[in-house]
């Protein structure tokens, strides 16, 4: 049940107040001549009411200024209000009066002004009592008049919501209360939920407060609510007034009441100013305010994001009841231009989208502002408004700023995998930022001999400017692009990370064709440094280096990270914080992602369904995947999403869906002179991909790429063992040997599951039952390896560690798993469980389900690597995992 207002309340006092009225009671005869002093609203009216109306009970006539009491003045009380408004004549009557022996005087008015009679005045009534300064409400203060004024019990929230909005201001108070009401009533607020804002009907009677106001005292009040604090300088500015006159303004500003004692606006009068105040007039104090600020080189931010809220499209963040105007003609020469700009820069830093809105503004005001607003849009993550906003300047705008948007359209492209465009706009733009980023173009499209004419190029010309921090780090990355294709792979993976350190202090203001970060962990994870990979893209999180546009990107390289090294539940943590869902009914993310990053999540969302043997999740993913190779070209930046599609194509029978993708990156490797970092890894995929569609002929070709290449790397070496094992086992070759050190190779470089798959398949395909438990135990610990980062296993479910992502299966289960692994038929099974043979092939097929698995040979390996059987009970399985 709403609140209720009960009617005839009696007035709000504090308990100062309180006090002084209790004193009247007790002794309504007993001289009394005290000054009562405090801001407009605390209640010194409410006050005197309650001291009249307690005289008047005890029979003592009462009088003021206008309506004296008559007859003898000392058988009465006289009772004055706004004595600051008082003539100095009648404040010299009012001293010959309180100085008389037994006057009952009480005397109310505001802290300003001060006129030279009630400082008289005050000194006489100061010598009788100590004068009564009225404070503030406090919350208990504030739930005792809430109980004399509701019906029902008010809720702790609205008792802090009342005392915070009304600054514990009497007046306000009563106003907020019956706003509350009135608000319930029309169906506004829910009763027992803090509002955020002060309902209208509280804040209507300020029009009139604000009508009574003097314009200089307005002009301050305005002055505050725009963000200038109590500062005399600006008040003094503002009004072309002197410190001493500035000082009174202020003064007469905090009697209004609206003025907390530290200065700053009671909430609900800045809510009122906002409504109430004139527009056009708070527009003015805004300019007025940032010329001044610009001229002395201050921060005009806070000044520029309010005034947005008066201007029309000035963005969502501009509240639907604040009244709004169209930029008057002329603008542009009353500093508002101007200010829009200054105030775009400062936010680009730490909030681009609110820059963007500046920039807009700006133009608006006469100061185009399109390449500026095009780089605060990319920034923000909006690449479809930043490249449509730089395609504008480049066509049509000022010539100044078409480099500017050169190079924001080039950043735009890409990010949509668009490299070779984006060479080009930047060679066009600037040639500093060319030799940087557009090498790293030119090597992720396959061309090697003009990245280095472009790298080794000094731009001699003086319109280039001096080096930047920017062009410095994208000199870094060009490096470290450079040495990953015709170099050392640590030497790129070091050039990359120190451009990353480079850009760290202001990477979030600067827009990026690609993190350095984000490349050197592609170099990290082509190379199996995924230690380096994860410091790297951490610290990059940490540090916001790109901004809002790479923290989906950085996220998704992470959680590759982790999927190859095994680590299947972190990967999917991560995977879910850059907007890929997995698991069972997942539906396709990220949406709006642009294209590096769709293709990277999209082949995320495949290797994990893949790897946790989700053949249903596989199938769910294989659209955006198809779609995402469909939609791009191939460049040397996302081999590693196109392996993993390869993989995920060839499980589902979807070969020839990537065929022309994957010969696109044969010749993009070929013209880079098959550079092992980028080729090996890629070769490995495509291997197993070949494995799934049972093309031998390509097995061998992959396997022969990696073994002529093993002598580079210690990576290659590693995958050619590994590769050559499973060609072996295409053969029913199997070496117990050869396959267990092939598995601790790749384990040793953090491809733990990689090696367990290997062994375990293995054992799958072995006939000797020695050879199958050894690399049985092999693939056990290899998967155990993977456990420290994933944590623990989930409370209160079994689960050998590394087992994260795979489903759990129930005590039940394992049992039944466990026999069927011992060599025994459904029927002993059942015999053993006291159950029925048909709830043995229940729980199995059951099992197979959850497992995802294709056949029953595939069912029985998995089963070997969940569930732990003694060597001495294990059935002897044939090749394909049959009983014999």
């Amino acid at each position: 049940m709403s609140p209720m207002v009960r009617t005839g309340s009696p007035a709000l006092l504090s308990p100062v107040a309180a006090a002084l009225v209790a004193q009247v009671h007790d002794d309504p005869s007993a001289p009394l001549s005290v000054a009562v002093c405090a801001p407009g609203g605390y209640g010194k009216s409410a006050l005197l009411r309650e001291i009249a109306a307690g005289y008047r009970a005890a029979g003592v006539p009462v009088g003021t200024l206008w309506q004296p009491a008559g007859g003898d003045p000392d058988d009465s009380v006289l009772l004055v209000d706004d004595a600051h408004l008082v003539d100095d004549e009648r404040l010299r009557d009012l001293v010959r009066l309180a100085d008389r022996p037994g006057a009952r005087v009480i005397v109310a008015y505001r802290p300003w002004p001060r006129p030279a009679g009630l400082a008289a005045l005050t000194e006489v009534l100061r010598r009788r009592q100590t004068p009564v300064s009225l404070p503030p409400l406090g919350e208990d203060q504030v739930r005792a008049r809430c109980a004399e004024l509701w019906e029902h019990p008010v809720p702790a929230e609205w008792i802090r919501f009342l005392l915070v909005q009304s600054g514990g201001v009497p007046r306000y108070l009563d106003r907020l209360v019956t706003g509350l009401v009135t608000g319930l009533a029309a169906g506004s607020g829910v009763a027992g939920t803090p509002l955020e804002r002060a309902p209208e009907p509280a804040l209507a009677p300020f029009a009139a407060d604000l009508d009574e106001v003097d314009a200089d005292t307005l002009t301050v009040l305005l002055a505050v609510e725009a963000g200038a604090g109590l500062s005399l300088t600006v008040v003094a500015a503002l009004l072309d007034r002197d410190p001493e006159q500035a000082t009174a303004l202020l003064a007469t500003a905090k009697a209004t009441g609206m003025l907390a004692a530290s200065g700053a606006l009671v909430p609900l009068a800045r809510q009122a100013l906002a409504m109430h105040g004139p527009v056009a007039q708070r527009i003015d104090i805004r300019r007025r305010m940032a010329e001044w600020q610009l001229a002395r080189g201050g921060s005009v931010l806070p000044l520029m994001r309010s005034l947005l809220a008066l201007l029309p499209q000035a963005g969502p963040e501009a509240p639907e009841d604040e009244p709004s105007v169209a930029l008057a003609p002329g603008a542009q020469a009353t500093g508002l231009g101007d200010a829009f700009l200054a105030a775009g820069d400062e936010a680009l830093q730490g909030d681009p989208a609110l820059a963007a809105q500046l920039f807009d503004a700006a133009s608006r005001a006469g100061h185009p502002a399109g390449a500026r607003r095009a780089l605060a849009s990319a920034l923000a993550g909006d690449l479809e408004l930043a490249s449509l906003l730089a395609d504008q300047v480049l066509a049509t705008g000022p010539a100044s700023q078409r480099p500017d948007a050169a190079c924001v359209a080039a950043a735009t492209l890409a990010h949509r995998n668009q490299l070779a465009r984006s060479v080009e706009l930047y060679r066009w733009a600037t040639p500093r930022l060319a030799a940087g980023f557009g090498t790293v173009g030119l090597i992720g499209t396959g061309h090697p001999e003009a990245a280095g004419k472009l790298l080794s190029a000094t731009p001699d010309d003086p319109s280039a400017g001096p080096p930047t921090l920017l062009s410095t780090a994208a000199s870094g990355m060009a490096r470290g692009a450079y040495e990953s294709v015709q170099g050392s792979p640590m030497a790129a993976l070091s050039a990359l990370v120190q451009a990353a350190q480079l850009l760290e202090p202001s990477g979030s203001a600067v827009l990026l064709p690609d993190s350095p970060a984000a490349l050197a962990a592609l170099v990290a994870l082509h190379c199996a440094e995924f230690q380096s990979a994860q410091t790297v893209l951490e610290r990059a999180l940490e540090t916001n280096l790109g901004g809002p546009l790479f923290v989906r990107r950085h996220r998704l390289l992470l959680a590759w990270t982790a999927m190859a090294q095994g680590r299947l539940a972190a990967a999917a943590e991560l995977a879910a914080l850059a907007g890929v869902p997995t698991g069972p009914g997942a539906e396709p993310g990220p949406a709006g992602a642009p294209g590096r990053d769709l293709v990277f999540a999209a082949a995320l969302r495949a290797g994990l369904a893949r790897r946790a043997s989700d053949i249903a999740g596989l199938q769910a993913s294989w659209p955006q995947a198809r779609q995402s190779l469909i939609g791009q070209p191939v460049d040397l930046y996302t081999l590693l999403p196109l392996g993993e599609i390869a993989v995920a194509a060839a499980r589902l029978g979807e070969t020839r869906q990537v065929r022309p993708a994957l010969l696109a990156a044969d010749d993009l490797l070929g013209r880079l002179g098959e550079p092992v970092l980028w080729s090996a890894p890629l070769h490995w995929s495509r291997l197993h991909a070949a494995i799934l569609a049972d093309e031998r002929p390509a097995v061998e070709r992959h396997v022969g790429a990696l073994r002529e290449r093993r002598d580079d790397s210690a990576y290659a070496a590693a995958l050619a063992a590994a590769g050559q094992c499973w060609l072996d086992m295409l053969s029913d070759r199997i070496e117990p040997d050869a396959v267990e050190a092939a598995a601790r190779g790749l384990a040793e470089l953090g491809l733990s599951w990689d090696g367990a798959r290997l062994a375990g398949q293995a054992a799958i395909r072995t006939t000797d039952r020695k050879a199958m438990t050894l690399l049985l135990d092999c693939a056990r610990s290899l998967q155990a390896r993977q456990a420290p980062a994933d944590g623990p296993a989930t409370p209160g479910r079994r689960g050998r560690p590394g087992q994260a992502a795979r489903p759990v299966l129930s005590d039940r289960e394992e049992e039944v798993a466990a026999l069927v692994l011992a060599g025994l038929t459904y029927k002993q099974v059942a015999d053993r469980l006291y159950i029925s043979a048909k709830t043995v092939e229940h729980h199995m097929a059951r099992i197979r389900q959850r497992l995802g698995s294709a056949d029953r040979g595939e069912l029985l390996a998995q089963l070997r690597l969940i569930v732990r059987v003694p060597a001495d009970q294990e059935a002897p399985y044939g090749p394909e995992g049959r009983l014999p």
